[in-house]
C-alpha cells in the first residue's frame, strides 16, 4: 500500500474531513490520497487507557483485551428501506427502521442437511444514506436496498448490483435469480370493532361458556378459561372495548407441573344481554370480522405443531364458517374426519411455510407460542425469481442491523448483514457508513500498554487481540502500533493472543518469537474458505486466503502452533460441504 500523498490537518482546520466527533477531542485527522483508502477519514488520538475489560455477560473465553483500531477498512455495508418488514421472534412484523438492540428476530442456522429458521438478537442497528435500488420479484415482493445489499439466493449470496466499474467482479442479481425464503408478508388487519367481534366470536364459541340467567337462583352469564394469557388479555381488552366489564382470577396456579389456568367471567345477565349478541354469526361477514373470527377460532381450538396447522372443531357451524373464511382469502384447506365418537374434525392448511406465515401476518391470532416456526427447513415453492433489478436515482436513508447467526429475514427472504458495528457508536460515531470511512488510530497504543502493565494492580492475566477489529488491518502498515505493544508486551512477559486475517503479523515475528521465549503467545490466522473467486467478491480488502496460508506455514517454521478459526461460515455460500471439505484440506 503507497502512502505517498499524505494529508495532515489540524482538527479544528480539517476541512475535506468530516467534522471532529465530540468523543475525539484533539485528534489529528489524516487522509490518504490512495485508491484502497479514497473516502477514509484516520483520527489519530492519545487515548486514556488501552487494556479493556471484556463485558462480564460475555460468554467470550477471555477477560481482558487490546485494540489499537476504532472502524476498520474493509468492513461490509448492507443497507435496506427502513420500511422493510423484518420477522421478529414472536411471529409478528416490524419495520427495520423501529428495531433496537436486544430485540429477538429470526434468522437461519445450518442444522443437519438444511438450513433452518432459528432465533437471534439484534446486537447493533445503524443507518445510512446511499443510492437506492428496488428489487422486485415474481410473487410481488418489493425490497429497496442498497447496491452493496446481499440476499441469499439457490446459488449462493448475491449483491444487489455488480459494483463499481472497474472493481473486482462478485457475484450479483439478475432476472431469474430465485431467492431463498418465504416471500412478502401480508398486511397485519387492523383493530377495528368489526375484527374484534370477530374475535371475540372465533375465541368464545371455540372456548367459551355462555348461559342465560336461570330465574330458580344465580348462574353463570359468561365464563372463559385459557393456559394462554395473551388470548385472554386480547378478549377481555376487546369486551372492555364494547361496554362488556368482566373479572379475572387465577382458576390453576400451575403447581400441580400443569400449565396455569386463568379465568375471566361477567354477571348472567351481561352474558345474556350483552355477549350473546356481539358472538352471533354476521348476515354479511366483512373481511374484518373474518380475519377476526380466525385469528379467535386458531387461539381457541388451533395448533401449529412440527409444520402442520390445524384448526379442531366438533360444531359443524363452527367448522363451516371457517372454511368459508379460510377459502375467502385464498387457503387451501384439508378437511380431516378425526374419526372419534365426539365427531371431531381438523380443518389443514396446506401450501407450506408460505401459507402458514401468510395466516398468522394476515389474521394476527394473539397466542405467540402458536406462531413459532424456530427449527423450520428453509424451503418453499414461494415465487422469489428476481423479476427487475431497477435503480431509484435518489440517495435514501437505508438500515441495517448484526445479529448473532450473521443474517435476518427482510420481507420474507434471507438478507445478509454484518457484525462488529455498534463499538463504533461509543465514540459518538455511528456504524454504519462512520465504521467504514472514519478510523480511530491510538498513536499512543505502545506507550500507555506499558504504564499500564507497569501499575501493581496488574496481576499479568492474558490480553486477547483482533477479537473485535482486526488489529493488523490494512492501516497498520502505515501506523505500526502492533510493534510497539508486542514489544512491551515481551518485556513484561504478559501472554497474550492475536486473532488476524493481516498477514502484516509476519513482519513482527521477530517480536513474536522473542515474547513467546518468555510467555505464553497464541496465535490464530481467520480463514473461512480457500476459493479465491469468492476471496475477491467478499472480502477484497483482506489478503488472500493464499497470502493466509502462506502466513500460517511462516508462523509455524517459526514455532508457533498456529490456530485456524474456519470463519466466517456464509450462510448458502460457504457452508458446503465442498467449500469446508476444500479449506480443511489446504489446512492439514
Amino acid at each position: 500500500m503507497r502512502w505517498d500523498d499524505l494529508k495532515v490537518t489540524e482538527s479544528d482546520a480539517a476541512q475535506e474531513a468530516p467534522p471532529l466527533p465530540l468523543a475525539l477531542p484533539g485528534a489529528v485527522v489524516r487522509t490518504f490520497d490512495t485508491p484502497g483508502f479514497a473516502g477514509m477519514t484516520f483520527y489519530e488520538i492519545r487515548a486514556k487507557s488501552i487494556i479493556n475489560r471484556v463485558p462480564s455477560r460475555s460468554r467470550v473465553p477471555f477477560e481482558w483485551t487490546i485494540n489499537p483500531y476504532r472502524g476498520c477498512s474493509h468492513a461490509c455495508t448492507y443497507c435496506l428501506g427502513g420500511e422493510t418488514a423484518i420477522l421478529m421472534a414472536d411471529g409478528r412484523p416490524k419495520a427495520l427502521a423501529e428495531l433496537r438492540v436486544g430485540d429477538e428476530i429470526y434468522g437461519t442456522m445450518r442444522v443437519g442437511n438444511y438450513r433452518r429458521y432459528v432465533v437471534t438478537r439484534v446486537l447493533a442497528h445503524w443507518s445510512t444514506v446511499k443510492p437506492a435500488y428496488r428489487v422486485t420479484l415474481e410473487d410481488g415482493t418489493q425490497l429497496v436496498a442498497s447496491g452493496d445489499h446481499r440476499f441469499l439466493t439457490r446459488r449462493g449470496w448475491k449483491y444487489v448490483t455488480r459494483g463499481r466499474a472497474g472493481s473486482t467482479q462478485r457475484p450479483y442479481l439478475t432476472p431469474g435469480s430465485k431467492l431463498m425464503g418465504t416471500g412478502q408478508f401480508a398486511t397485519p388487519p387492523k383493530d377495528s370493532h368489526d375484527y374484534r367481534r370477530g374475535y371475540l366470536c372465533g375465541l368464545i364459541r371455540g372456548d367459551g361458556e355462555l348461559t342465560a340467567p336461570d330465574p330458580a337462583g344465580p348462574t353463570l352469564g359468561f365464563r372463559l378459561a385459557l393456559h394462554d394469557a395473551e388470548a385472554l388479555q386480547r378478549a377481555r381488552r376487546c369486551l372492555a372495548e364494547l361496554g362488556v366489564v368482566t373479572d379475572e382470577f387465577l382458576a390453576r396456579d400451575g403447581s400441580d407441573g400443569r400449565r396455569p389456568v386463568t379465568v375471566i367471567q361477567s354477571s348472567a345477565t351481561t352474558g345474556a344481554t350483552t355477549i350473546g349478541p356481539l358472538i352471533e354469526w354476521p348476515a354479511e361477514p366483512s373481511r374484518c370480522w373474518r380475519k377476526g373470527f380466525l385469528a379467535g377460532i386458531f387461539d381457541a381450538e388451533g395448533s401449529h405443531s412440527r409444520g402442520v396447522f390445524r384448526i379442531f372443531n366438533t360444531d359443524p357451524a363452527i367448522l363451516h364458517w371457517t372454511q368459508d373464511s379460510l377459502r375467502a382469502f385464498g387457503f387451501q384447506v384439508v378437511v380431516e374426519e378425526r374419526g372419534r365418537p365426539s365427531g371431531l374434525v381438523s380443518l389443514r392448511i396446506v401450501g407450506g411455510l408460505a401459507e402458514r406465515l401468510r395466516f398468522f401476518h394476515l389474521v394476527d391470532p394473539a397466542i405467540t407460542r402458536k406462531r413459532t416456526i424456530d427449527g423450520t427447513a428453509l424451503k418453499s415453492n414461494a415465487r422469489l425469481g428476481v423479476v427487475a433489478i431497477e435503480p431509484l436515482g435518489l440517495d435514501l436513508p437505508l438500515y441495517d442491523i448484526t445479529t448473532e447467526t450473521g443474517d435476518f429475514i427482510a420481507n420474507g427472504v434471507v438478507s445478509h448483514n454484518c457484525f462488529a458495528r455498534n463499538t463504533h457508536t461509543y465514540l459518538d460515531l455511528d456504524a454504519g457508513k462512520d465504521f467504514d470511512t472514519r478510523v480511530v488510530v491510538k498513536v499512543n497504543a505502545g506507550e500507555l500498554l506499558r504504564k499500564e502493565l507497569a501499575t501493581a494492580r496488574w496481576v499479568g492475566d492474558p490480553i486477547a487481540m483482533g477479537t473485535n477489529v482486526d488489529c493488523y488491518q490494512r492501516a497498520e502498515g502505515r501506523y505500526q502500533l502492533m510493534r510497539d505493544i508486542l514489544a512491551a508486551l515481551r518485556d513484561f512477559a504478559n501472554p497474550f493472543s492475536i486473532l488476524t486475517k493481516g498477514t502484516l503479523i509476519t513482519r513482527d515475528l521477530d517480536l513474536l518469537t522473542q515474547a513467546a521465549q518468555v510467555t505464553s503467545v497464541g496465535v490464530a490466522m481467520s480463514i473461512g474458505f480457500v476459493d479465491e473467486s469468492l476471496w475477491r467478491s467478499v472480502e477484497p480488502g483482506t489478503p488472500s486466503p493464499r497470502r493466509r496460508l502462506d502466513a500460517v506455514r511462516r508462523l509455524s517454521d517459526a514455532g508457533f502452533a498456529v490456530s485456524v478459526l474456519m470463519a466466517p461460515i456464509l450462510p448458502g455460500l460457504t457452508d458446503t460441504d465442498e467449500s469446508i471439505d476444500a479449506t480443511v484440506q489446504q489446512l492439514v
